[in-house]
């Protein structure tokens, strides 16, 4: 069965096509994406202004060419935080379904940890003992713990980089000062997670996800052997916070030339180090690994097992989490 999984998230429009069955691993087919930075076109009272809802629309139209193309089974559409916390959100909505032709799950922060907890576990497997789970996006930043399928606990921050640039380091460079300030407002946002998170048993395994923490990885991190010959990227939080400091200093024009640090990250790069660094240590993880599997990975897991288990073909919205 091929399966698609439209991503409407802060940073881009995410198309991915995939040959999946009941039992198997999601198999990849197409993998199209829209940078958009949805955050760029907030006005000062939160809604996504016009010249933004007409990249979005764009984007979606792109987006669903792309998924005509692939002759799907089902298409799945999902929107993230930007558009669910935008004033005029239900505009977005709207518009997105027009194009669409079909309705719009909007996701909770927590269901976004929840999806992406289920997508780490089905990676890593039972032997990875408890999870912790790390996802920082453009919007928020979202966290899950467990032993299981379903953590335990799920939580979400409006931390994500491409909010936390526009609102706190949008001089390029920021420098320290705002750094600092970032990082207060980080940790202020982050102790609530941390103490609820602090009560769990401590995790045998801590794994990153998004695009920002691989980006982060290579920049600061290193492989160390898999299975089979792999290999893993593991991402210390000394070293990230040695970075922050030389990170904020140089341009964003500089930063792509840093190994990692693609074009459309260089101006959230610094955010999200800040973010991950205050994380990091709130929550005593002096290492992560990161996972190839994220979001998009788990709507599909999710879906071709409720709809399995059902036997029939309900939309995504239908089904229970």
């Amino acid at each position: 069965m091929r399966l698609g999984v439209l991503d409407i998230g802060s940073n881009t429009v995410h198309m991915l096509a995939a040959d999946l069955r009941p039992g198997g691993r999601p198999l990849a087919t197409t993998s199209d994406r829209t940078v958009l930075r949805l955050m760029r076109y907030l006005t000062p009272e939160g809604a996504i202004s016009s010249e933004g809802l007409q990249a979005l629309a764009d984007a979606v139209d792109r987006a669903k060419r792309v998924a005509d193309a692939e002759n799907l089974h089902t298409l799945l559409a999902t929107a993230t935080s930007a558009v669910r916390e935008a004033a005029n959100g239900d505009e977005a909505i709207t518009r997105i379904e027009e194009r669409l032709g079909q309705p719009l799950q909007v996701l909770t922060g927590e269901m976004e940890a929840e999806l992406t907890f289920l997508a780490v576990r089905r990676w890593f497997g039972w032997s990875a003992g408890r999870l912790l789970l790390l996802d920082i996006g453009g919007g928020s930043f979202e966290f899950a713990a467990g032993a299981d399928e379903l953590p335990e606990v799920a939580a979400s921050a409006p931390l994500g980089a491409g909010r936390m640039t526009v609102d706190f380091l949008r001089h390029d460079p920021p420098g320290d000062e705002r750094v600092a300030l970032l990082r207060a407002h980080a940790e202020a946002a982050l102790a609530p997670i941390a103490e609820r998170f602090g009560t769990l048993p401590s995790p045998d395994h801590v794994v990153g996800t998004s695009k920002a923490i691989r980006s982060l990885a290579r920049l600061v991190g290193y492989p160390a052997p898999g299975w089979s010959g792999t290999e893993r990227m593991l991402l210390p939080r000394e070293a990230l916070g040695s970075w922050i400091p030389r990170l904020a200093r140089i341009p964003a024009s500089a930063r792509q030339e840093l190994p990692g640090i693609t074009a459309d990250r260089t101006f959230q790069i610094v955010a999200a180090a800040v973010c991950l660094h205050t994380a990091m240590r709130m929550l005593d993880v002096p290492e992560l690994e990161v996972c190839p599997w994220a979001l998009r990975e788990g709507v599909l897991l999710r879906y071709i097992e409720q709809s399995g288990a059902q036997g029939d073909d309900r939309e995504f919205s239908d089904i229970p989490r």
